[in-house]
């Protein structure tokens, strides 16, 4: 695990684009899911206002973390907030963007995701392998859409699950533990003074920090960053 902390929003948005481009900057096709939340909006925009141009799009798919069961126009769509803050200011084909259809039922759009994954991805020991997976973190401790009352989905031989806010009892559509510690680089991006807490808990393994679901996220590559801003590191 490596800290990278940032001054402000707008320095971790830069060092987490900078970071992005050098990882998709290879003749290779790379493979990256993006997750939604409030942290990332800030990041996309950044990232397509100044690295957009030099980026060759043609050679990255983007697919999600998770999506809420709700029509992709629908303001609490994660591919909306993706397609708002960034897709739609890049250069992207069309074939490249793999979005969770959230306006489907979600136990067949978990099968049909999944099974989009094992088709489109190359595989480590029959999981998807992901290039990145871009995740966030709840003031619940959560990440990808599995919460503190659900962490058994983590643990799910399929590639993804359908999950419930637990207070909402909203759907969603999520990838499972299994191909989010597959990947090659994973990168939480995480941002004000209420996360502290549950940062330092997680990172330092310190208090109750097995009972959320973050911290089960521990992937075998050199490459697991956590990007923070100076108020979501203040109590490290």
């Amino acid at each position: 695990m490596e800290i990278r902390i940032s001054k402000t929003k707008e320095d971790l948005a830069s060092a987490f684009s900078i970071f992005f481009k050098s990882l998709v900057q290879s003749d290779k096709v790379t493979h990256v899911a993006l997750s939604g939340g409030n942290s990332p909006r800030k990041i996309f925009d950044h990232l397509a206002e100044n690295h957009g141009e030099e980026i060759d799009w043609t050679k990255v798919n983007i697919y999600w973390v998770d999506e809420r069961c709700v029509h992709p126009l629908n303001e609490e769509s994660n591919f909306k907030m993706t397609r708002d803050h960034l897709l739609s200011k890049i250069n992207i084909p069309e074939e490249n963007i793999h979005r969770m259809r959230g306006e489907d039922n979600p136990h067949e759009e978990a099968k049909r995701y999944g099974e989009l994954l094992d088709k489109l991805l190359p595989a480590e020991n029959g999981v998807p392998e992901f290039d990145l997976i871009v995740l966030g973190l709840g003031d619940d401790g959560h990440t990808a859409s599995i919460f503190p009352d659900s962490m058994e989905l983590w643990d799910s031989e399929e590639n993804c699950a359908v999950a419930a806010h637990p207070t909402s009892g909203q759907k969603r559509v999520t990838l499972t533990g299994k191909v989010i510690n597959t990947a090659q680089a994973v990168a939480f991006l995480v941002t004000g003074e209420n996360k502290a807490k549950i940062v330092r808990e997680i990172t330092r393994h310190q208090g109750d920090y097995k009972k959320y679901p973050a911290s089960l996220v521990n992937p075998d590559t050199p490459d697991f960053i956590w990007f923070l801003d100076e108020e979501a590191a203040s109590e490290l």
